[in-house]
């Protein structure tokens, strides 16, 4: 085998495991979206089931949450009297 063939296997060799890398970070931010959306999704639930109907300003902030708002906002589910003391702060 010559330097030059080495050399375009080699090449070939890293860019398979740079495309890798990339699958692999590609589905990791997939699956870190899909459970935000699942807590978003379940946070509006228990929201509704709590407080009745929510207005769709809310739901829309909801859907632009962090995910550590998020998980604040399920936390003061439970405790709340009323919808601005879930999504104060």
């Amino acid at each position: 085998m010559t330097l030059a063939e080495r050399f375009d296997l080699w090449a070939l060799q890293h860019e398979q495991r740079g495309i890798e890398k990339g699958i692999e970070k590609g589905i990791e931010k997939g699956i870190e979206k899909g459970i935000e959306k699942g807590e978003a999704l379940l946070l509006q639930r228990q929201l509704a089931r709590r407080f009745g109907q929510l207005p769709p300003d809310l739901i829309q902030r909801i859907s632009q949450a962090s995910a550590a708002e998020i998980e604040l906002w399920g936390d003061r589910v439970l405790d709340a009297g009323s919808l601005d003391e879930v999504c104060s702060g």
